[in-house]
């Protein structure tokens, strides 16, 4: 990782702390940690819990959608868009189950920040083989 990523990987590991540490929605992970970074990027991992898990004792697909929204949020929070913006458009789609207890990882790549819209892509994967367990796409409008 260039030194020019360093300062990018330490914003994000300060908002991820202060994110997950308030009384919002996003507390819900507050397990992640952030493992690497760079403008318009940011990689998590996770470590699949049983509060994180479905009946069946993988990872809640509600848990997904939401790991999808935050970090693609974070990683575009990085281009030097101070405000999350808001929600137009999340899709995920499942490809395979992560088991409770299986670490995994998740990799928000900005794609695009226009006028008003942000366009992100998002892989959760196993993390010991970087087998694609879901994979996400957000849109977010940026606007005023």
């Amino acid at each position: 990782m260039s030194s020019s990523a360093r300062p990018v990987l330490q914003v994000l590991r300060q908002l991820v702390a202060n994110r997950v540490a308030a009384t919002g929605f996003e507390s819900v992970l507050k397990q992640i940690r952030v493992v690497d970074g760079e403008e318009g990027r940011c990689v998590c991992e996770l470590v699949v819990s049983p509060e994180l898990s479905n009946p069946r004792g993988s990872l809640h697909g509600g848990v997904a959608a939401t790991l999808v929204d935050a970090v693609s949020t974070w990683a575009v929070m990085t281009t030097g868009e101070k405000k999350p913006g808001v929600t137009v458009d999340l899709n995920v789609s499942f490809l395979k189950a992560a088991p409770t207890g299986e670490p995994i990882l998740i990799d928000a790549r900005t794609l695009k920040v226009g006028k008003t819209l942000a366009f992100l892509t998002v892989d959760i994967l196993k993390k010991d083989c970087e087998t694609l367990l879901a994979q996400g796409k957000h849109t977010k409008f940026m606007g005023v």
